[in-house]
Order: structure tokens, then C-alpha cells, then sequence
């Protein structure tokens, strides 16, 4: 493998013009995949409709001074009407989820010395009640010496969790639309919603939670309320809330560091394409429609994502008794991010994918390399629809698995309309993202093919900026607290 490597890449002027490009390409495009998850997951479970959220009681753990229960270990929601209340729904296999655990420990102290008519309680629920045991989550949460251990109430959802107005129970799942997690919502003393979170790293830092929990111990927070919708169980509920979920699921933080080089990915693709046209001396319409336009790439794309999706729900439903999947699927996404690291690395020496001779005619049959004879865009794109999923799991599996799991709950029709919208979303904003890259691209590879090696640098420096964000991401998260 080594021999192929050109070293001498390093030395070129080509390679480090290229590394600043990179550098804001990457940024620009993170900052606005971030962005449309922030603005989407603020409206997701809203409701115009000002009332009381429902109320709940939960099994704790029962860790006495540290939990808060009565005499059955329940911690119930109404028995705490005077007190502002942080609901804090989570799972030990969500990555985001940590991060908000993170903000609750540095705060938590902070908030509980503020002065004002009305003290705070933190109460963190596990919402994947299908996927962990609540013996496993107390073996995580509730060991001191565990260091993911939480110094305040612990309890565990369930299906009848909610208690409503005819004496019957609810999921609460169902009921707070905690179909997508992290979610953490700030409960005022009277029992309105007043603030909620869904992502681990907001791009305000948590400026505007923090300061509706200081509002709050005020009394100073009734202008901040808004209602908690309970998700809709009726086939156009569901197959909205599948779309709805879609977006979160594509600009998931685990897939921003991806989606740039994803991107760039496809812009080298429509210079290849160009450079193959000239060296194949392609010139009538008929030659050129054996190539592609970017629509029919992206639904190639689109349907890698939609393999992937679909081997991994079989893995979900044949593997969920044997192994704790929430852990293999963590480090599998950390496994990802030291494979786009390696892969970057070697693209950015020249490596076209070889190995080895063995190697090599394996691998000539799933990529395109510089030298090949026949262009294969659709399989490339089939191909990086498949590594974009893969690299997001970590935190696509926070919506997807107790999405999957309420679906089942309420019947067949809800399981087919549900994941039909989350294949849509998923599907038209994968191919509206290339569509909308492509739109100029064919001009623009045309123009540029003179700087192919600067384009096909920046595409090598994206992949290691993709596996080092999403790394960091993963296992660093006291770093990213500080940079959020």
C-alpha cells in the first residue's frame, strides 16, 4: 500500500493552498447544518396551545439524599407544583444526551443558590425503556464511581407513565414528543412549559435555557410559556412527525462534520466527470446520457442512506436481546471517524485505493479511482449515501430507535406511515442538497478542472476534518463544552 503514496504531496503548493479553503468551507457549512437542526428541533413537539403539561409518575432508582420519591420510589411531577422542575429525557446509548447531563452537573449547584420564591429539582428520565433495562441504567447512572454518575433524581419512563384526567396511563414518550433525544424542558412553578433543548451543544452555548431557569426562580417566566404537544397516533400524525423527524435525523449533530465533505465529495465527482468527458472524447447527447444529472445521483445517494437504514433495523430487531446495541453503536461511530481520518490521510498522498493487488481488485469493484476507464458516479454516491448514515449513527439512533419503538406500540399502519415519512425526509433532503450543489456545479467543474488538484485536496483535508470533528465529538466532551 505504501508504495502507491506520494509523499511528495506534502510538498506541493497545491496541497496547503488548499487546507484554509478547507478550513472555512468546513465551518461554513457545520454552522449551517447546526443551525437548521436548531431551528427545526425548537419547533419539533411545540404547540401553540398554552396548557399544563401532563402529569407523570416515574420509578427512581431510590438512591437515598439523592433521589426524590415517596413511599412507593415514584417521583411524581405534581407533588413538585410550586418548585421549577428540569425534565432531562435521555439514554445511556445517547451520546447528546451526555452532553446535557454535562450542563446540568456544572449548573445544577448554581441554580439551586439562586435567590427567589421558588427552588429548582432536576429529574433525568430514561426514554429508551424498549432498548435499556432499567438495571442497566442504574448500574451507569447510579454508580458514584461511574463517570457518567448523576447527583440528582433518576427515574426510568414507561408506557403508562402519564397519568391522565380518566384515570387511565399514557406514554410518555408519546405524551412530552420525546421521539427525538436529547430533550430537556425547563417546567415553571404552576406547571407550564417554559424552555426546552435538543441538542447537547446549542449554538447560543445555553445562553437562553439558562436565563429562562433564572426567570423562573424569579416568577418572572409566564411570557416564556408554550404547550407540549402530545404526538399525533393517527396516520397523517405520524407520517408528519416521520418527516419532521427526517430533518433532525439528517442535520443530526454526529452528521454535520460529515455533510461538508460530503459535499465536496460530490464537487470532485462533477470534475472527475468532466476530466472523464475530455478523455473519453464524449461529445454528442446521446454519449452524455450515459452519465447522470444530479437528481438521479442524489436518489443513488439517497438509497445508500436508505440500505443502511433498512440493515440496521433488521440488526434492532434480531440483535436487541443479545447485545446492548446502544454501545456497539457507539463504537462503531468512533471506529468511523479513525476510518474517514486514515481515508483522508491517504487521499491527500495520492492514494487511489490500493492496497495491495489483492486489495485492489476488490476494492475496483465498489469505488472509482483517477485511473479507471469507466465512471461510475451512481455507485459512488450509492456508496457515500451508505458512509453518511454510518458516520451519523451515533446520534441518528437518539430519534430513530424510540421513534421505531412508539411505532410498533401503536400498530402495522403506524410503523408504515411513520417510517415512510422518515424515508421521504430523508430521501428528498439528500437529493435536494446535491441538486442544489450540482445546480452550478457543471459550470463550475468546468471552469475549475484546471485546479483539480486543489479541489482534489480539499476533498482529502474534508474527510479528516469529518473524522476529527466527529472524534472530538464523541469522546471529547468536556472539550466541546468549552467550544460551544
Amino acid at each position: 500500500m505504501f508504495d502507491s503514496l506520494d509523499f511528495g504531496n506534502l510538498k506541493r503548493e497545491e496541497t496547503w493552498k488548499a487546507l484554509p479553503i478547507s478550513i472555512f468551507l468546513f465551518l461554513l457549512i457545520s454552522y449551517f447544518s447546526l443551525s437548521i437542526f436548531g431551528m427545526s428541533s425548537s419547533n419539533f413537539g411545540v404547540s401553540q396551545q398554552i396548557n399544563p403539561v401532563s402529569d407523570f409518575s416515574v420509578e427512581t432508582m431510590k438512591r437515598e439524599g439523592i433521589d426524590k420519591f415517596d413511599q412507593e420510589g415514584k417521583f411524581k411531577l405534581s407533588d413538585y407544583l410550586g418548585s421549577i422542575v428540569i425534565l432531562d429525557f435521555m439514554s445511556v446509548g445517547c451520546v447528546n444526551c451526555h452532553y446535557v447531563q454535562d450542563h446540568l452537573e456544572e449548573k445544577i449547584e448554581d441554580w439551586k443558590a439562586l435567590e427567589g420564591p421558588y427552588k429548582i429539582e432536576v429529574i433525568s428520565i430514561a426514554s429508551w425503556y424498549d432498548y435499556e433495562s432499567f438495571e442497566f441504567v442504574n448500574e451507569t447512572f447510579g454508580d458514584i464511581n461511574s463517570n457518567k454518575f448523576m447527583n440528582w433524581t433518576v427515574a426510568n419512563g414507561a408506557k403508562d407513565s402519564v397519568i391522565l384526567e380518566n384515570g387511565l396511563r399514557g406514554d410518555l414518550v408519546e405524551y412530552y414528543s420525546a421521539q427525538s433525544l436529547p430533550l430537556v424542558i425547563v417546567i415553571d412553578q404552576e406547571g407550564f412549559a417554559i424552555s426546552k433543548e435538543n441538542s447537547g451543544l446549542p449554538l447560543d452555548g445555553w445562553e437562553e435555557f439558562d436565563r429562562s431557569i433564572e426567570l423562573a426562580v424569579l416568577g418572572d417566566a409566564e411570557s416564556l410559556r408554550f404547550g407540549i404537544k402530545k404526538a399525533d397516533d393517527s396516520i397523517h400524525g405520524v407520517l408528519i412527525l416521520g418527516l419532521l423527524l427526517g430533518i433532525l435525523v439528517f442535520f443530526s449533530p454526529c452528521a454535520f462534520p460529515v455533510l461538508p465533505s460530503f459535499i465536496t465529495y460530490y464537487l470532485g465527482l462533477k470534475i472527475r466527470e468532466q476530466e472523464y468527458i475530455l478523455n473519453q472524447n464524449i461529445v454528442s447527447s446521446e454519449q452524455r446520457k450515459t452519465l447522470t444529472n444530479s437528481f438521479g445521483i442524489g436518489i443513488y445517494a439517497a438509497l445508500g442512506q436508505l440500505s443502511f437504514f433498512f440493515v440496521l433495523g433488521i440488526m434492532i430487531f434480531l440483535l436487541r436481546e443479545i447485545v446492548n446495541l446502544t454501545n456497539v453503536l457507539n463504537d462503531l461511530s468512533i471506529l468511523i471517524s479513525i476510518i474517514l481520518i486514515f481515508l483522508g490521510l491517504l487521499m491527500l498522498l495520492g492514494w487511489t485505493g490500493n492496497m495491495s493487488m489483492r486489495l485492489q481488485s476488490i476494492l475496483d469493484k465498489f469505488q472509482t479511482n483517477e485511473s479507471d476507464e469507466v465512471f461510475t458516479p451512481r455507485r459512488n454516491m450509492y456508496l457515500w449515501g451508505i458512509g453518511y448514515s454510518a458516520a451519523s449513527i451515533d446520534c441518528t439512533a437518539a430519534a430513530v430507535f424510540p421513534f421505531m419503538a412508539w411505532l410498533v406500540s401503536i400498530g402495522d399502519y403506524a410503523l408504515f406511515s411513520g417510517l415512510f415519512g422518515l424515508i421521504i425526509s430523508v430521501s428528498i433532503l439528500m437529493i435536494s442538497v446535491i441538486v442544489i450543489v450540482g445546480s452550478g456545479g457543471q459550470t463550475v467543474a468546468q471552469r475549475m478542472t484546471e485546479f483539480s488538484a486543489i479541489i482534489k485536496s480539499i476533498g482529502a483535508w474534508m474527510m479528516i476534518f469529518a473524522g476529527i470533528g466527529l472524534f472530538v465529538y464523541l469522546t471529547q466532551r468536556e472539550l466541546m463544552g468549552d467550544i460551544f
